[in-house]
């Protein structure tokens, strides 16, 4: 269960705000006097007041047994009333303590808040109670209490077989105060910086990943190029952010548009890839290779494994908590849909066939976002790639164990969230799903300024509208100019950042077409956007990434426009944290293998007020969706400076693998990440999971008859293929504002950098070349 630390000696704060801490009144019910009996699920339990003979200190206790259990837990906390439950008050942090024995592994503290708005729900679990034959004392401080929070009622879960007897609760306000250097950089105070850097990137990166030891893969494949595909030339490189320098790497195929995920032992699964371009002729569009490999960040080379059972071009890719990644969507080998789910599975290390893997002969289209859940289902944002949404709802619920999906409703202009981006808010504990921005290359709209936002703890969650993005300056060929009305963006970049806000950078109005500069830095627990952060120069659309380096600060790569060109510059962006003064440091960890349901102590040169784990970003086409913040309950010692961070028993709400461990002090400056290693298949933990999400508003939905495919149009991506190169794209339909006449359409490419372009064949659909000279705008 990790390391067996002797608890620090906590810190005291002030008086105890728990009403009846020592169970001394009981009220009429038998209950103690401001608590009660709570819980839910399928299980045998007894909550009683015990004798003398039990308690800690005084005449009682409580006890609580679990005699039988299918699912969910029972609790004993403190009653949902003014006159119990503890008054907090925003933004500050508490810290609680009680005494106890266990039987069982399988418990934790748990903590509701009440909403003044909202009333009361679930807020988090704080730590897990080991098995202690003797009374221990078991300390955590709380986060930061969120807005509208003005009560809180706290007590232990049971969710294993056995016994919890508890004991002399205490509630102290541990807030600390926010100190630190006057900042004196000017603009860079609130809006932080971007610095291009004096080198270019060797390698056309449309894929990004930050690797266990800091250095960042970059994955070029074929770059959209397909004069280096018919040569056969593949590329990737390895980024050391601390030297800034640069290591190609042999790279075996064409991964272009393939898949990629971090395993649970920190190598990158990368599936499929371009297998093809799509032909002049219009008798094919891409085609998606079965290949499948991993990249070692030790030997920095790939290996290969088994294939997929077909192309997966554009798949998905989600790990689970058991560390099996399961993928979906994309393009086949004959360039159809691909309706077949593979899982890769960590035991074995090899992927299943497909009829080892449930099947719901589903289309999930190009890069659809699935997300893990706190539960092991996977939410399916209604983030994806080229075109419409899924039928439906646009967004839904897919449950492995039973392959059902379940619709969930809400998605605003669900048709137009192409190359959204979707991301699961600081902290995992809190499942809410951020989904921004978006278009459609079929139509290629003005994209979106809308976001949505949706609470996957709710009894029947669904989607309600969000702050709209803020707008920037746009540039459409003449440079740039303020955007108006409901110009937004698609390949929207989204970044968990250490002090818990979201980055939200880059982007463009129009299919590969018209940058958007803009940044701004997303607020959840206020649930607003801090317009009029520093833009990058660089503009960033498609094949753009951006994404959280160890040290705090965020790198952007790549841009691809329509006309085919690709932007190398590479950026740093520094955050408004960074200019506060000497950051904290994280001066040991003692152990850097976690489990589930441990405690991990790390040594700080200062106090702190908040610890996480930040999975490192494998991100492309403004999906990422194993991205996570995981909050560390933290137990503080007397010195202020000894931490035992408490991990979470649930490997759904942080898969296995190796993380990024930051530090913040109260001014929401981090520290440099530390690595650490989470679980495995030697975790020990049974989960706690909570009974969200099981009343949906929409009727579970069975599997479809099987069937072999979805068919596909070669023109999905938007690009008419009757002119240029495949790695040219001729929008299919011009933005509404280019006159559907000759002279409007090429002057739009013009102005577009497109120089001069070849027709393919005959047939000339956008009247581009009405002299029959077989040039496009001749």
């Amino acid at each position: 269960m990790g390391l067996l630390l002797a608890t620090p000696h906590p810190a005291r704060a002030g008086s105890n705000l728990v009403v009846n801490p020592g169970f001394e009144s009981t009220g009429s019910d038998g209950m103690p006097t401001c608590w009660e009996k709570a819980g839910w699920g399928d299980n045998d339990f007894t909550v009683t007041t015990t004798g003398p003979e039990q308690a800690h200190s005084g005449s009682k206790a409580l006890s609580i047994t679990l005699t039988r259990r299918v699912n969910g837990d029972r609790k004993a906390m403190m009653l949902e009333n003014t006159s119990c439950a503890p008054g907090v008050t925003p933004s500050r942090q508490y810290d609680l303590s009680l005494w106890y024995k266990s039987t069982t592994p399988d418990a934790a503290i748990t903590v509701f808040r009440h909403d003044v708005q909202q009333g009361w729900q679930y807020w988090t679990d704080l730590k897990s109670l080991p098995v202690s034959q003797g009374y221990t004392q078991a300390a955590v401080r709380t986060p930061v209490v969120p807005p509208n929070t003005d009560q809180l009622t706290w007590g232990v879960s049971v969710y294993g077989p056995g016994t919890v007897v508890s004991d002399d609760y205490d509630m102290e306000d541990a807030t600390q105060p926010a100190t630190g250097a006057v900042c004196t950089a000017g603009d860079a105070c609130t809006k932080g910086s971007w610095q291009v850097m004096p080198f270019r990137n060797p390698v056309r990166s449309m894929h990004s990943v930050v690797l266990r030891n800091g250095k960042v893969l970059l994955v070029a494949g074929s770059g959209n190029d397909p004069g280096l595909f018919k040569a056969g030339t593949f590329s990737s490189a390895v980024y050391d952010p601390k030297t800034g320098s640069f290591k190609t790497v042999p790279t075996p195929v064409d991964m272009f548009c393939g898949g990629h995920v971090q395993l649970s032992d920190g190598r990158v699964l990368i599936m499929s890839g371009n297998k093809s371009y799509p032909a002049a002729d219009g008798s094919h569009g891409y085609e998606g290779l079965k290949d499948s490999y991993l990249f070692d960040p030790d030997t920095e080379s790939y290996t290969r494994v088994n294939d997929l059972d077909d192309g997966h071009w554009y798949p998905s890719a989600t790990e689970l908590g058991n560390g099996d990644v399961i993928t979906f969507g994309g393009l086949k080998q004959d360039s159809s849909g691909n309706v077949t789910a593979q899982k890769f599975s960590a035991a074995q290390q090899k992927w299943l066939p497909g009829n080892q893997v449930n099947q719901t002969w589903s289309y999930w289209g190009l890069y659809p976002s699935m997300i893990l859940m706190q539960d092991g289902r996977l939410f399916y944002s209604g983030s994806h790639v080229f075109g419409n949404g899924t039928p439906g709802t646009g967004a839904s619920i897919y449950d492995y164990n039973a392959n059902t999906i379940t619709d969930v409703p809400g998605l605003q202009d669900k048709d137009h969230r192409d190359q959204s981006m979707s991301v699961l808010l600081p902290p995992a504990q809190d499942q809410r799903v951020l989904t921004m921005g978006g278009g459609n290359v079929n139509d290629n709209p003005e994209a979106s300024r809308l976001t949505d936002l949706i609470d996957l703890k709710q009894a029947s969650p669904r989607y309600l509208p969000g702050p709209l993005l803020p707008q920037g300056t746009v540039d459409m060929g003449q440079g740039p100019k303020p955007e108006s009305g409901a110009q937004g963006k698609m390949y929207v970049s989204a970044v968990l950042m250490p002090d818990g806000q979201v980055l939200e950078t880059g982007g463009g109005l129009h299919d590969r077409a018209d940058p958007v500069f803009e940044a701004s830095m997303y607020d959840p627990a206020s649930n607003s956007f801090k317009p009029g952060m520093a833009t990058d120069p660089i503009p960033r659309t498609y094949h753009s990434s951006a994404f959280l380096l160890p040290d705090g600060r965020v790198m952007a790569v790549g841009d691809n426009p329509g006309n085919g060109t690709f932007d190398e510059h590479v950026s740093i962006y520094t955050p408004p944290y960074l200019f506060k003064g000497a950051r904290p440091q994280i001066t040991s960890v003692a152990n850097d293998k976690w489990q589930y349901a441990s405690t991990q102590r790390i040594t700080v040169d200062r106090p702190v007020v908040k610890a996480e784990l930040i999975r490192p970003a494998a991100v492309t086409h403004s999906s990422d969706p194993n991205q996570r913040f995981v909050d560390l309950p933290m137990t503080v010692g007397s010195d202020g400076t000894t931490i035992d961070l408490n991990v979470t028993s649930n490997p759904n709400l942080a898969p296995p693998g190796w993380y990024m461990l930051f530090a913040v002090d109260a001014a929401g400056v981090p520290s440099v990440a530390s690595w650490v290693h989470l679980g495995g298949p030697d975790a020990l933990a049974s989960p706690m999971t909570h009974d969200f999400a099981r009343h949906m508003s929409h009727d579970p939905k069975s599997p479809m008859k099987q069937r072999s495919s979805q068919p596909v149009s070669p023109q999905i991506s938007g690009c008419d293929r009757h002119y240029g190169t495949a790695g040219v794209c001729v929008p299919t339909v011009f933005p509404q504002s280019v006159a559907p006449t000759t002279e409007g359409r090429c002057s739009w490419l013009k102005s577009h950098g497109y120089g001069k372009l070849r027709v393919n064949g005959t047939a000339d659909p956008l009247r581009l070349d009405p002299r029959r000279t077989g040039t496009a705008c001749g």
